[in-house]
Parts: structure tokens; sequence; C-alpha cells
């Protein structure tokens, strides 16, 4: 036991540390000094950890809580460089390997579509993400690769990250995935029943509600409003990883009216989410 809260001070100790550094960043927009503290980050709460974010001091939760932040703004910088970048490509889809985290985004639409197939009879008709950002490419990978069939709706809440989105996606030459890409600038909080209880399947991002407690409202929201049977991809996050992204706690699914059906969290050294698949059901006290 000893051993183990050393290892979780030593590890909260070296990411209080980059997140100081970090903090003191000009710009958090891709540069040589920006990148090296987050890689850096990532390699130190990829490994897996004993670490327990709910058990920190208060002080280390509010670090975390700031750190998650600057995390959402700096992802967001990274995707806006590389969707400008990819959307002057004469075929976007050809140089999607370009973006760093290229093999991550792959192997992560592999899990979420094989876990989302297994629990499911029959491939969805449409499927909202909710947070697509501007390089959606967890909707381009899905629709390119496992669901050729499917409409794709992306809703960011950022009307210029939208406004990327679209010209990256205009840019494709397959005129087919085009078409069945669409994109709408909202809050998840302003979209009703009309809206959410058409899709057969709705993914939830990773950064979400960055803020405490944001991510359990959100899907507080979906619960009332989903049709009852359609699926939930949420984003989460286990051990050190916690630092980088929000956690999902599976009671905060179960109580809004949903059945979890499974649970994945990465092992080795992917640089993604844990990730929940859950199924709307009837439920009256949401």
């Amino acid at each position: 036991m000893e051993a183990t809260n050393q290892e979780v001070a030593t590890l909260v100790e070296k990411i209080s540390g980059l997140h100081a550094a970090i903090s003191k960043l000009p710009s958090l927009s891709p540069s040589t000094e920006v990148d090296a503290l987050f890689t850096e980050l990532v390699a130190t709460c990829v490994p897996w950890s004993p670490v327990e974010v709910t058990k920190l001091s208060p002080e280390a939760q509010e670090m975390r809580e700031d750190l998650i932040r600057l995390c959402s703004t700096a992802e967001g910088h990274l995707e806006a460089h590389y969707s400008d970048i990819l959307a002057a490509s004469n075929n976007p889809l050809d140089d999607l390997h370009r973006f760093p985290y290229y093999e991550n985004y792959v192997n992560l639409s592999n899990l979420e579509h094989g876990l989302l197939a297994s629990h499911a009879a029959a491939a969805p008709a449409r499927v909202a993400f909710i947070g697509s950002g501007p390089l959606p490419l967890s909707s381009l990978f899905l629709t390119t690769n496992h669901l050729r069939g499917t409409r794709f709706d992306n809703y960011d809440q950022c009307g210029i990250a939208n406004g990327r989105a679209r010209r990256l996606v205009g840019a494709v030459a397959n005129e087919d995935v085009r078409g069945r890409m669409v994109f709408h600038t909202a809050d998840v909080a302003d979209l009703g029943t009309a809206e959410l209880g058409a899709y057969d399947v709705v993914f939830l991002a990773a950064l979400v509600g960055v803020a405490s407690g944001e991510k359990a409202e959100a899907i507080a929201h979906l619960g009332r409003h989903m049709a009852h049977g359609a699926a939930l991809m949420v984003r989460s996050a286990h051990g050190a990883r916690a630092f980088l992204y929000p956690v999902v706690e599976l009671d905060d699914v179960r109580r809004r009216g949903f059945e979890v059906l499974a649970v994945h969290h990465p092992t080795g050294d992917e640089v993604f989410n844990s990730f929940i698949v859950a199924r709307k059901i009837p439920h009256t006290e949401i």
C-alpha cells in the first residue's frame, strides 16, 4: 500500500509540474514547445497506473480539471491546424495519415464499431456525433471504413470548428462520403426529442463537458430525448488518462435511463479513451 501511495504521489507531482509548465505557455497552438510538453504529458498518463482521481486532494482535483481544460483547448488548436492542411489536399482521405494521432483514431473506430456491431441487429441508418470538432476523424473513419450506408450528423457548438469540418469534407473526392456527412452548429442541451429521437446511435465525444458535472448533465439530457432502443457511445477515461479527459461514471449512465452493455479500457500504449456502450431503455425518473 505504501509503495502504491508513493507511486501515485510521484505521478501527481510530475503531472502537476507539466500542468504548471503548460499553464505558462503564451499559446496552445502547435509549436515545438507545445508539442513537446503535451507529448510528455501523454507519455506520462498513458501507462497503467493505480491512481483513482476521485480520491485525490482538492488541490489535485482542481489542477486536474484545469489540465483537462488546457488539453481541450490544445486539441482544438491541433485539429484546426491539421483540418486546414488536409482541406488543401487534392483528396483529404488520402492524407489523413499526416495527423499525428491517425493510428489511434483508426484503432479507436475499429474497436467502437466492433462493440457496437456486437450489440446491434443491423447497421444504423442515422448516427449523431456530438462534439465532432474541426477535424471529424471518427465520423470519417466510421463513414468510410465501417458504416457505408449510414448518415452522420455531426454536432459542435463552435461555428468556426464546423466551418473547418465542412470545408475539409467538401474537399473529399468521394461524393457518397460527402453526401452522408452533415454538420450542425448546436449545443447538445438545445437538441430535443425531434432531433435526438431520430438517431439509432449517438456518440458523445471525449471532450464534451470538460467542466465538472457537465458530461453527466449531457448524458441526462440524452436520456430524456433519445429514442428507446437507441445506442449511446460515450468516451470516458480510466487511471492516469483521467488527467487528460473527463471520467464518466457508470452510475451516471444507468441512472439516466440507459442499460450499460460494454465498457472498454485501453491497456496498451494507444492514445485514446475508454468508452462505454449503452442502450436507451424506458425510464421515468430522470
